[in-house]
């Protein structure tokens, strides 16, 4: 089995392509199979999905040190191109992964829930303050997911299914979702958000599973109060690891995907961690990374 580079964007200029090959022939570095996933000029292409080439080496890159290097040499350059080049190294579990889970704010909607709680409380600014704080690293994430749901004391439970409603889906998960369905993949939200709002994705999506912060109601009204274990990053690579324990599946089956910082022990732990739409610091320690496509390009790391 070979390393595999995967190239993706709304379009590849026959330019990028170009600019690719030489950055392997610089690594002595051999194509093996070319194959298009997805092409402009191919039958029934859709312009949503983007247009993907697979490339297999057989030659300059056979060790793990190696295919780092590789990855190294990518991450700038894809992102002067515009594209996501994504190294894979060769894996026994390729084109037989079993378990797949999501971050969900960011990644599987295009919101950050508790942000959207806190302007329909009027409470934006103190939550950002307090968000602001988390990532200059003054607190951590358990201190200030404390502070943020105090500021949320009194928000009424009517409004919750009314903003649940309102959040916009990203682009590509139902698409995603369906086909995850149809080939028996087993699939779970595992998120610092809220259940609340987790378990309307899954009746909307059909996730198999969810875990997520319960938000504390009494009496009708949000109670501010947090409900312990708080679902942090540590927390999520465990759910991660005993989901696949549960359902017996080898670690090296299972696939997670996240945008921010407390996604990346579980990307870690995952047999393939993908950072999605994620902020550079997150790219760069995760091991790939989807930045130019929907969430169902996915699709196309799945294939064996």
């Amino acid at each position: 089995m070979s390393v595999r580079l995967t190239l993706m964007a709304p379009r590849l200029a026959p330019e990028a392509i170009e600019r690719v090959e030489q950055l392997l022939d610089a690594r002595h570095a051999t194509i093996a199979e070319r194959r298009w996933l997805a092409r402009a000029d191919q039958p029934h292409w859709q312009s949503e999905h983007g247009e993907c080439l697979r490339l297999d080496l057989d030659a300059g890159v056979s060790s793990s040190e190696e295919s780092a290097a590789l990855r190294d040499k990518t991450l700038p350059l894809a992102a002067e191109l515009g594209i996501d080049l994504i190294v894979e190294e060769p894996n026994p579990w390729r084109g037989r992964r079993k378990l797949v889970c999501f971050d969900m704010d960011s990644t599987l909607i295009q919101a950050e829930v508790i942000d959207e709680l806190a302007r329909e409380h009027g409470v934006y600014d103190e939550v950002a303050a307090v968000t602001a704080s988390a990532m200059r690293g003054d607190i951590d994430f358990k201190e200030s997911f404390r502070r943020r749901m105090a500021t949320l004391a009194g928000l009424s439970e009517a409004r919750l299914e009314a903003i649940a409603e309102q959040l916009p889906l990203m682009p590509g998960v139902e698409r995603l979702l369906t086909i995850l369905r149809q080939r028996g993949y087993h699939t779970a939200i595992i998120s610092g958000g809220f259940t609340f709002f987790a378990r309307y994705l899954q009746e909307k999506l059909g996730f198999d599973e969810i875990h997520a912060n319960e938000l504390v109601i009494h009496e009708g009204r949000v109670t501010g109060e947090v409900q312990e274990p708080i679902l942090d990053a540590a927390r999520k690579a465990q759910i991660l690891t005993g989901i696949a324990q549960r359902e017996e599946f080898d670690m090296g089956q299972t696939v997670a995907v996240g945008d921010g910082a407390n996604d990346l022990r579980m990307l870690a732990a995952a047999g393939m961690g993908v950072a999605f739409h994620a902020k550079p610091l997150v790219r760069e320690q995760a091991r790939k990374a989807i930045s130019t496509l929907g969430l169902d390009a996915l699709l196309y790391l799945l294939d064996e």
